[in-house]
């Protein structure tokens, strides 16, 4: 019995669904969810932050002794360089300013991640190794995106999105000069890693160099995510730990411990 009619009728009468199931993916998939969080804070930015004040900078990649250091955003005005840290992590987050690591609670499971306090300082302190900035001038920001909360008060700069703007504003103390300013600018667009341009033979070495900084960051093979160590609190693998995405249950990307 041939059923090539029947099919036929059925594509073009279904064709649409085809899409739509693309679309739906793509908008449930943890990729889709990180970038559209990044897209929305350096929305705000543009739209809220006088581009004659306040110049962004955005994925900015520098270069360290260590390897590199990527900073999801460098907001550079006269009231000093914010530094800006954005974390997509939901549920319930524990954690003192002081600690090392934080605790993540969603749902049954438990992960740890680093203090994004204690991850910024290292960003700023590569920065002002390139543009020889003091502690005043500089200002750590953290932004989380989605719906997370604290079981403690945090410091200030510790923010949830449009509050990053807020205290962005809240700085009024003129710290650098408007030429200052423009040099700084100058000086970070000139010591950021970029796309190579210049010859083939360089291309491998810049490559390894972030191949390194990943994998020194333990990101998600999935999607690229931060990976977080989460334990099972239930079930037969009760105590049980390994290394999970930060945008679980979205992404199931998951990389054993490493005894």
């Amino acid at each position: 019995m041939d059923l090539s009619p029947v099919l036929n009728q059925l594509f073009s009468t279904l064709w649409y669904l085809v899409p739509c199931f693309l679309c739906i993916t793509l908008y449930q998939s943890a990729w889709f969810k990180g970038t559209m969080g990044e897209f929305i804070v350096n929305l705000l930015a543009r739209f809220q932050l006088d581009p004659t004040v306040y110049h962004l900078l955005k994925n900015v990649t520098l270069a360290t002794e260590d390897g590199s250091r990527h900073i999801d955003q460098i907001i550079v005005s006269v009231y000093g360089v914010f530094v800006v840290e954005t974390k997509n992590i939901h549920g319930l987050i524990i954690g003192q300013p002081q600690q090392k690591m934080w605790t993540q609670h969603v749902s049954k499971y438990k992960s740890e991640f680093q203090n994004p306090l204690h991850q910024n300082h290292d960003h700023i302190k590569s920065l002002q190794a390139l543009l020889y900035l003091t502690d005043e001038q500089v200002h750590s920001v953290i932004v989380f995106i989605g719906k997370s909360e604290f079981n403690t008060p945090q410091p200030e700069n510790i923010t949830h999105s449009m509050g990053y703007i807020r205290y962005i504003k809240s700085k009024t103390e003129l710290l650098i000069t408007p030429i200052e300013r423009d040099q700084l600018i100058a000086a970070i667009k000139g010591g950021r890693l970029t796309s190579p341009v210049k010859s083939n033979s360089e291309q491998p070495s810049h490559e390894k160099q972030i191949n390194v900084e990943k994998e020194r960051l333990n990101l998600c093979p999935e999607c690229g995510k931060e990976m977080l160590m989460r334990e099972t609190t239930k079930g037969e693998n009760k105590g049980h730990v390994f290394w999970a995405c930060s945008e679980f249950p979205r992404c199931k990307g998951m990389v054993p411990v490493n005894d």
